[in-house]
């Protein structure tokens, strides 16, 4: 069984922080590159980050400098800590791996109020 499961979001003022948590079963960790999206309502899904079996990461540039993605290779985990939250910043986020197969998880919203 593949699967990824989201945890971490909620609501949070402008300015703060949220750390997002995306476990993963069902696949080679520590080979998959693993990345964040986020869809706002009304939007297309967009790519938030990005990292690779060896530790590269790239961003959206949206959010460079704000958020880091990380991954716990012994957990099986992927990261994204979100600092100086925006307002735009505002959608569901959604892990995501396309190794063996694309596989999604369900979503965890932000809100982030002004």
């Amino acid at each position: 069984q593949l699967q990824l499961v989201e945890s971490g979001g909620g609501l949070v003022q402008a300015g703060g922080s949220l750390r997002l948590s995306c476990a993963a079963s069902g696949i080679i960790f520590s080979i998959n590159t693993m990345a964040w999206y986020r869809q706002a309502p009304g939007k297309q899904r967009e790519l938030v980050a990005r990292i690779t079996s060896s530790f590269r990461t790239n961003y959206a540039d949206s959010v460079k400098g704000r958020f880091t993605i990380s991954r716990d290779n012994a957990k099986n985990t992927v990261y994204l800590q979100m600092n100086s939250l925006k307002p735009e910043d505002t959608a569901v986020y959604y892990c995501n791996t396309n190794q063996p197969v694309v596989v999604w998880g369900h979503g965890t919203p932000v809100t982030v109020s002004s």
